[in-house]
């Protein structure tokens, strides 16, 4: 698996737990528990990196843990 930082949080307006990657513009999963949106981010990586690279856009490095000053 990539090793992009994902971030889970709970989405009234949804219902739902939404996982997005902020490395990956547009990368956003759901699910109904934080492990299901999670598992649905790992697939969503991968496709969107496959995207990607048919479109040959450049694809970030993983940065780990993203901090802001």
């Amino acid at each position: 698996m990539e090793k992009y930082e994902v971030i889970i949080y709970w989405s009234d307006e949804d219902g739902t737990f939404v996982a997005e990657v902020p490395e990956l513009p547009g990368c956003m999963a759901d699910g109904a528990t934080r492990e299901e949106a999670l598992t649905n981010a790992q697939v969503i990586i991968k496709e969107w990196i496959k995207t990607a690279k048919e479109l040959g856009r450049l694809i970030p490095e993983p940065k780990g843990r993203l901090t802001f000053a």
